[in-house]
């Protein structure tokens, strides 16, 4: 998730206890993968400082995150955010934006979840009203398909969604990721998003995941986008760890499908998965 603008252009960037767990996070990534966290796990995915350029105009995201907690076998919630600083002129000062609460379950299990054939996963949930952005509610419902080979992984996702500003949005996303036994792996995303009556972005990220532990995946990814007629950019660089909360280092002797490097919401924009996320970048 991940969705997935300005403020003028918010309107386009709109446009406790043991550590534990496999983490296969889904940042830098629009789009997300058909695995969840583990029962009783908590996944974080952050982004500290991450730098949208839209023609002339700059805004900085800090933070981006996204919450992904294990509520049962194949289920998970989620919880995401962006908060947003205009740092030129005609861009507004902060805001929050790109907020979205969500259940993700996996209904087919597959390679993610090392047995035969594709895993299936659907990810729905609600749109909500941001601070001094986004104001209202809009829900979106995604349908995603995994499948991981020797040489690499493939992550397909399709999104439709009533946003924030009551528009119809769809989306199609695609995920590509270099063999999951190296410790560092090269990642790219290719999407192409339809806000009916509003904008329209094909966007393309390259970039790479380090998972320098089993609980801790760093990313760092470079975007570039078409939306209308004008070009955007992107920086993304970040963290995503996981931690027990109502169980204990048990945990650690399984994975029930936590995405492969850091997530975003398939239906935030921008990163964390997901589709709030890039309703609320606008790209």
């Amino acid at each position: 998730m991940k969705a997935v603008g300005g403020i003028a252009s918010f309107a386009t960037a709109a446009a406790l206890t043991c550590w534990c767990g496999e983490v296969q996070a889904y940042r830098p990534f629009d789009g997300t993968d058909a695995a969840v966290a583990e029962t009783g796990e908590m996944e974080i995915e952050l982004g500290p400082v991450e730098n949208l350029r839209e023609g002339s105009e700059r805004t900085l995201f800090a933070p981006n995150v996204r919450i992904n907690y294990g509520l049962s076998p194949g289920w998970e919630a989620v919880l995401e955010g962006i908060v947003a600083h205009g740092v030129t002129a005609g861009v507004p000062g902060t805001s929050l934006i790109g907020n979205g609460a969500f259940v993700k379950g996996v209904l087919r299990e597959g390679s993610l979840q090392e047995k035969p054939g594709p895993s299936i996963a659907t990810e729905f949930g609600i749109l909500l009203p941001g601070i001094n952005e986004e104001h209202g509610a809009g829900a979106s419902l995604a349908g995603i398909v995994s499948q991981r080979w020797s040489w690499g992984t493939v992550h397909v996702n399709g999104a439709a969604a009533l946003t924030q500003r009551r528009h119809a949005d769809l989306l199609i996303d695609a995920i590509v990721e270099g063999p999951h036994e190296w410790v560092v792996r090269p990642v790219a995303e290719f999407f192409h998003e339809r806000d009916i009556g509003q904008f329209q972005t094909r966007s393309a990220l390259v970039g790479a995941i380090w998972q320098v532990q089993d609980n801790i995946a760093v990313d760092f990814g470079l975007r570039g986008a078409r939306v209308n007629d004008q070009t955007a950019g992107e920086i993304r660089a970040g963290v995503t760890f996981a931690f027990g909360v109502t169980t204990g280092p048990d945990l650690l002797s399984g994975h029930s499908g936590t995405a492969d490097h850091p997530r975003r919401y398939i239906l935030a924009h921008g990163q964390p998965g997901g589709f709030a996320e890039r309703a609320a970048k606008g790209f």
